[in-house]
């Protein structure tokens, strides 16, 4: 492999791992000066019963001066705004959030209003806007799929302009992030299995995709081997709590790769199904991910065929020629889906035409998908792919991945 000429990594989060992990908390918010913090979740951690074991574990000197369980599945400018002003009232010196990307990205976002003051967040996007480090802030992520914890980004959604807002800074990085397998215990399957190849999309572009560098292809690799060796066990036996702290690490691995290398096409068509059809994000990338592979294969087909490796192990990557470990390694996740879906009771869509609502209707309808490709053309990740994309080839992308059928090769742009 050819060292890039430049690269950065930077992740300058503590992370600390374990089954009991959340009792350091009280110790390493001291070290940060923090006694009094704020809890920032959401109604489904509270019902699930992990706000409670988090509370137990802030026993030791700990004033929880503040808990905020109404974040919505979207993170809101308002609530944000609210939370803020929550905070200040309750003379709070921390925040601590615990959830899933919604809950981590409602945080970040609190913390820029109570750290810099007024109630305007539009005033802290672009490049160097936030000047200097915010309030400390303890992420305690209950899903294994976002990374949230170890990364430099936030999405908040303005519904009154129907966007999604993205902030992005170093200064948004969690002072510290406690991975502990408690917090994953009661996720259900589906949740389960769309998290976890949220995660493995985020490892498998983070490595493929332009911006890749040493570092972070190091995270994704080991990203990808824990997730192959331990979701189908988590599946199966939801109570391994071993199983449930690899696929925990896996995510934050994945985090740290992809915030430093950037992702492609997969998220630039998945964020545009996730804003048209209200898909969840890890659906859209279980079945989205084999697509990016085959379309990038003749840019990036060497990459995607070191992914064999981690995705299927030694024997099964020895004996593939080595032209053949690309496709192979799409397979692989094609097959992945497919036990997935099987472990669910076909819960778990293998193709868009799959994806249904709570009332059973197709969540995706075929006619939508060419505003999914206009849309698509808008997000920024787009940027990063290693093959350029236009509406066209977007589109062709998107009537292959709702079918559930393989690219055609001769439709691949060459560029």
């Amino acid at each position: 492999m050819r060292l890039p000429d430049y690269y950065e990594f930077c992740c300058r989060v503590k992370i600390v791992a374990g089954h009991d992990a959340l009792e350091k908390i009280p110790a390493l918010l001291g070290a940060l000066h923090a006694a009094r913090p704020m809890i920032i979740t959401d109604r489904g951690v509270a019902g699930a019963g992990l706000l409670d074991v988090v509370v137990g574990a802030l026993q030791d000197g700990i004033v929880i001066g503040a808990v905020a369980d109404e974040v919505p599945s979207d993170s809101d400018f308002k609530v944000v705004r609210r939370l803020a002003k929550v905070y200040q009232q309750k003379d709070c010196d921390a925040i601590v959030a615990v959830g899933g990307g919604s809950v981590m990205d409602t945080a970040k976002g609190v913390n820029i209003l109570v750290s810099e003051g007024g109630d305007d967040l539009m005033a802290f996007t672009g490049a160097g806007a936030l000047k200097k480090r915010l309030k400390p802030l303890v992420a305690v992520p209950t899903t294994a799929g976002t990374g949230s914890e170890v990364t430099l980004v936030a999405v908040i959604a303005d519904h009154e302009k129907n966007l999604k807002i993205p902030f992005t800074s170093y200064f948004l990085l969690p002072d510290i992030a406690v991975i502990d397998s408690r917090m994953t215990l009661t996720l259900p399957d589906v949740i389960t299995s769309q998290t976890a190849m949220d995660a493995l999309c985020h490892a498998v572009e983070a490595y493929t995709c332009l911006a890749k560098n040493p570092v972070s292809d190091a995270c994704a690799l080991e990203a990808i081997s824990l997730i192959a060796g331990n979701l189908l066990k988590v599946m199966k036996t939801p109570a391994d709590r071993d199983g449930r702290l690899a696929l925990a690490t896996a995510a934050t691995l994945a985090g740290m790769a992809f915030s430093n290398s950037m992702v492609g096409m997969v998220h630039t068509l998945g964020h545009s199904v996730g804003a048209v059809c209200q898909v969840p994000h890890g659906t859209c990338m279980a079945v989205l991910l084999p697509y990016g592979l085959e379309y990038n294969m003749h840019k990036n087909g060497e990459e995607a065929g070191e992914l064999l490796f981690a995705l299927a192990g030694d024997a099964v990557f020895a004996r593939t020629p080595r032209d053949r470990r690309a496709k192979q390694t799409v397979a692989s996740i094609r097959a992945l889906n497919q036990d997935l879906y099987e472990v669910t009771g076909g819960r778990h869509p293998r193709c868009l035409g799959e994806v249904t609502g709570p009332d059973g209707k197709i969540r995706v309808p075929r006619a939508r998908l060419p505003e999914i490709a206009r849309v698509a053309l808008g997000d920024a990740s787009i940027f990063y792919n290693p093959e350029a994309l236009d509406e066209d080839d977007l589109l062709m992308v998107l009537e292959a991945a709702w079918e559930g059928i393989p690219l055609d090769p001769a439709r691949i742009r060459k560029g």
